[in-house]
């Protein structure tokens, strides 16, 4: 309110007698500050000025402004006093959006540039703040206006490099609109453009190639065009890790397995990230899911989440959200993938991504047994691969995985082969054909080809050894297991479940003890068959996998002994949109700050929250931890 007396008095207003009038029609209502019974009013009533009266009025309010406690506000209002070039106000916009930025403020950051571009008097720097302002409206999520922008900075006299950035920033606005098929090559072109103009540039559009080609499989010539490029400038962790997947890519799995790992533990010992670690967080996270280091890809996709919440990055928070995610499914928690990819939902609807619901459907489906969600999901990832794949029908690798561990876990074993045989054909693939060996191998051994399943395992054991880490090891004994007998299957079923258990990839060591207790009762050791059988249903019905979780009870039942069912008292289940708004609030978040993270309102979060709360059989905020804690045990029964 001293601001608006300030202002007042600048333009000879006397607020005391002005002001009355608007109070009494209910238009505004002023205290500590002044406010405007509704938007639309506030719309209609700076609408309504003439041009030259909002230019006074923002004047006036840019001069009541004290320049040293509140640059940003007098920026904004100097800029809308302006009616013509003017570089001085330019150039503090310019720094405004610097400030903006640094507080995560991407989207305001946007906004300050392309006012700064606007009223920028000289042709060549209004085409650099234009970009600039295309690239902060990306990274915000902004993907219209950053081509709008992009349109508008073209017209403008850039040189080759700021052309060649242009490209860019068209080609990774087109992954999220468009998806990673027509993506891809853009994202090619822009690289090879950048080589001889901006090292780092180039590194940054291979890293966003790579993240993109690694869901479609669109790999090989990628890799090349990767290792020939010249060096990246530092940090050396970056060059590392793309050299490493391109190496693994075009010289085989062993190869670019030390460079990665290299890289990773770079990452790893690392302090707080900053937004230029965005991009490079979320192939790091993917790297150390292709060479089996869980703790790793788990530890990265979680700061990385964290990273893209708190610096507002609206255009890598669902990628982020769904990597985690698939972290969460692995380590049992299906529940609380299901709550990141409603959160991811959330986001590509609120930027107008085409954010591929499909991949999050594939993370979850073939698990539950939903054969239709599952081909459904299959078929719309492929429409997103390679021209050449789409004409061909062929699936990418991730497909292929899905029908594997989909048809696994119905127990249609000869489906299960041809998926995952098709996919470990290939093993420039990295995680797919990796993860359908391990499919192949379960496959293979119930179809009646003890020896194909046996070369599965040694290819596998093969890729474990190179990366050492107890999910690859685990893995591999439990392959092993399955194409060996008597005693020497006993212990590799043994050290399986403890090597993944140790790597808490607790999905695949509840599958384990599946598969040893249905070996246990092959062997005709049923009360060894009924620990492990018991344990593996405990596990899989609670993490929501659920054609597995009935797997174990027709097994278990096969034994003599019947599963434990939900008790009738059991709480209620959450929606995922409910369980998301429990969780962030049992964080100690409030109502708003929840809204402004979902893209919904604060009375939206308030009515989930009763609900929940109803649910749960709780009171208050302060109970909401520990609630969902007992609702998960309760659940896992189910």
């Amino acid at each position: 309110m001293p601001l608006l007396a300030r202002a007042a008095e600048l333009l000879g207003i006397r607020t005391v007698a002005a002001a009355p009038p608007a109070e009494t029609a209910g238009l505004i209502t002023i205290g500590t500050r002044a406010r405007f019974r509704h938007p639309l009013a506030r719309t209609a009533a700076y609408r309504a000025a003439a041009p030259e009266d909002r230019r006074q009025a923002h004047r006036a309010l840019a001069d009541a402004t004290d320049a040293r406690s509140d640059p940003d506000r007098r920026a904004w209002h100097l800029a809308n006093a302006t009616d013509g070039p003017d570089e001085t106000v330019a150039a503090e916009l310019e720094r405004t959006a610097e400030r903006a930025r640094a507080r995560g403020g991407v989207g305001a950051a946007a906004a300050f540039l392309k006012r700064a571009a606007e009223l920028t008097p000289e042709a060549g720097r209004r085409g650099a703040r234009m970009l600039a302002a295309a690239r902060a409206g990306y990274q915000a999520g902004g993907y219209d206006t950053a081509f709008e922008l992009l349109d508008v900075a073209e017209l403008s006299p850039l040189d080759e490099r700021e052309l060649a950035l242009g490209g860019l920033l068209r080609a990774q606005a087109t992954l999220a609109v468009t998806g990673a098929g027509t993506a891809v090559p853009l994202l090619l072109e822009a690289a090879r453009r950048l080589e001889p103009l901006d090292a780092g540039l180039a590194q940054e559009a291979y890293r966003d190639a790579f993240n993109a080609a690694l869901t479609i499989d669109r790999l090989p010539d990628l890799a090349q065009a990767a290792l020939a490029a010249p060096p990246g400038p530092p940090p050396e962790r970056n060059r590392l890790l793309l050299r490493g997947l391109a190496t693994m890519i075009s010289e085989g799995y062993g190869s670019g397995v030390p460079m990665i790992r290299q890289a990773l533990d770079a990452f790893g010992s690392e302090g707080p990230s900053g937004e230029e670690d965005l991009g490079w967080l979320l192939l790091a996270s993917r790297a150390a899911f292709h060479v089996w280091d869980f703790p790793s890809s788990t530890a990265l996709s979680t700061r990385l989440v964290n990273l893209a919440r708190e610096t507002g990055a609206l255009s890598t928070l669902p990628a982020a959200l769904l990597q985690l995610a698939s972290n969460q499914v692995l380590a049992g928690e299906l529940a609380h993938a299901v709550t990141l990819i409603a959160e991811a939902r959330a986001t590509g609807e609120a930027t107008g991504s085409r954010f591929p619901a499909h991949h999050a459907s594939m993370m979850i489906e073939p698990w539950r047994g939903g054969e239709a969600a599952t081909l459904h999901a299959i078929a719309a990832l492929t429409q997103d691969a390679d021209p050449h794949q789409r004409r061909a029908g062929r699936a990418p690798g991730s497909g292929h995985w899905a029908s594997a561990v989909l048809y696994n876990g119905l127990g249609r074993y000869e489906e299960a082969y041809a998926a995952a045989a098709r996919a470990a054909a290939n093993l420039h693939e990295l995680g797919p054909a990796g993860a359908c060996l391990a499919e192949l191998v379960e496959a293979a051994s119930r179809a009646g080809r003890p020896a194909r399943a046996a070369e599965a395992a040694r290819r596998f054991d093969e890729l474990a050894q190179t990366g050492g880490t107890d999910w690859a090891l685990g893995t591999s004994a439990l392959l092993r297991a399955q194409v060996s007998g008597g005693p020497a299957a006993d212990a590799l079923y043994r050290e399986a479940i403890e090597r993944l258990g140790r790597a808490r990839v607790l999905i695949a060591q509840a599958r384990s003890r599946l598969l040893h207790g249905e070996w246990l009762r092959r062997q005709g050791r049923r009360a060894d068959a009924r620990e492990q059988l018991s344990l593996a249903y405990e596990l899989l019905d609670g993490a929501g996998a659920g054609s597995f979780a009935e797997r174990a009870r027709r097994e278990l039942h096969a034994t003599g002994e019947k599963a434990r069912t939900l008790p009738v008292n059991a709480p209620a289940a959450l929606t995922p949109q409910e369980s998301q708004i429990a969780h962030l609030a049992g964080e100690g978040l409030t109502n708003p700050e929840i809204g402004a993270q979902l893209f919904i309102s604060p009375h939206t979060v308030e009515w989930h929250l009763r609900k929940v709360f109803v649910k749960l059989g709780i009171a208050s905020r302060k109970q909401i931890s520990i609630a969902l804690l007992d609702n998960t045990a309760a659940t896992a029964w189910r």
